[in-house]
């Protein structure tokens, strides 16, 4: 292994696999906010009944398991860079302070995926193949935080890459600026989602 040390290579091996199951997890948010969820208000009861169950079910899988493994190799990442002895002063530096605002966001995001929008989901999959729809707040509820993911995403995205490219600066503005900013970037998709063109 030439003179990598252990810290290096669990250090990689977890960074790549975080990074390997965050764009699957957030590829699919955006793919629920973004195209899906445009196209289902197209679908009458019956073409429901048809593509939700087998299409819904599958993409969930991914969704929640990506979620889950994105937050236990992070956990992992955070534990090597910043919890092992030697490297606890480095959560009182910049860098400390953007993984913070990133792993904030993600624990919410990974809390929302599992304890909101699954259950909630699988009652509406349910509803539709049994033809008894959910409960209006059920689907109202996973529906919003689906959508405070989105929004939450694009900060916690910046949050870990200030972090690991050791972006000095972490005054209360550049956090302030970096959600604004973020929100602005999110809702601009949705509006565009909502405009995109059939035609090709």
């Amino acid at each position: 292994m030439g003179d990598a040390t252990w810290t290096e290579i669990w250090n990689i091996f977890f960074r790549w696999f975080h990074v390997v199951f965050g764009i699957l997890w957030i590829g699919l948010l955006y793919f629920f906010n973004f195209v899906n969820a445009i196209f289902a208000k197209t679908l009458d009861a019956e073409s429901k009944k048809k593509v939700v169950p087998e299409l819904m079910p599958r993409a969930l899988f991914f969704f929640r398991w990506g979620a889950m493994l994105t937050f236990l190799f992070g956990l992992a990442l955070l534990y090597v860079n910043y919890l092992m002895p030697g490297h606890q002063a480095d959560f009182n530096s910049a860098r400390g302070h953007w993984i913070m605002l990133g792993a904030g966001f993600g624990f919410i995001m990974w809390f929302n995926v599992w304890f909101v929008i699954w259950p909630g989901q699988r009652k509406i999959i349910n509803g539709i193949k049994t033809g008894n729809p959910a409960p209006a707040e059920i689907v109202s509820r996973a529906a919003n935080a689906s959508k405070l993911n989105v929004y939450l995403s694009v900060p916690m995205v910046f949050g870990m890459l200030a972090a690991g490219s050791h972006f000095i600066h972490d005054e209360w503005y550049w956090f302030v600026g970096v959600i604004v900013i973020g929100a602005f970037a999110a809702s601009g998709a949705y509006k565009r989602a909502a405009k995109v063109s059939t035609e090709v």
